[in-house]
């Protein structure tokens, strides 16, 4: 379980940044991405009457319009279990189906790692 799962700093900043968003807003998850050059884009789930996106979906989004190319990770923090099939296909068709998806629980502590794919 979290005994395998060994992050570096990068995949650990994603993670803090993913946590303290969620914190900040008072959302039910928050999640933050990494590009391809490094940059990394933190934000929480959004529920409008019109729109609604997870956390992940979000961060995609941000990367996406900030002008990344791909993905080298995800992180999500939240109560769920597992990161949901939507989630991950965001971040498979920015980053592609090798790239790592972390779920954290509220407390940041990783709880799974899985690839998009």
């Amino acid at each position: 379980m979290t005994d395998s799962i060994d992050l570096g700093p990068e995949d650990l900043k994603i993670v803090t940044l993913a946590r303290s968003v969620r914190a900040r807003n008072g959302v039910p998850e928050g999640a933050a991405v990494r590009d391809e050059t490094g940059r990394t884009y933190a934000a929480g789930t959004v529920e409008l009457e019109s729109l609604k996106l997870s956390a992940l979906q979000t961060a995609v989004a941000m990367a996406v319009a900030g002008g990344a190319t791909s993905l080298e990770a995800a992180a999500v923090v939240s109560q769920a279990t597992t990161p949901s099939d939507a989630d991950r296909a965001a971040v498979r068709d920015l980053g592609g189906p090798e790239t790592p998806v972390l779920l954290a629980g509220p407390d940041g502590t990783p709880r799974v790692q899985v690839t998009a794919g």
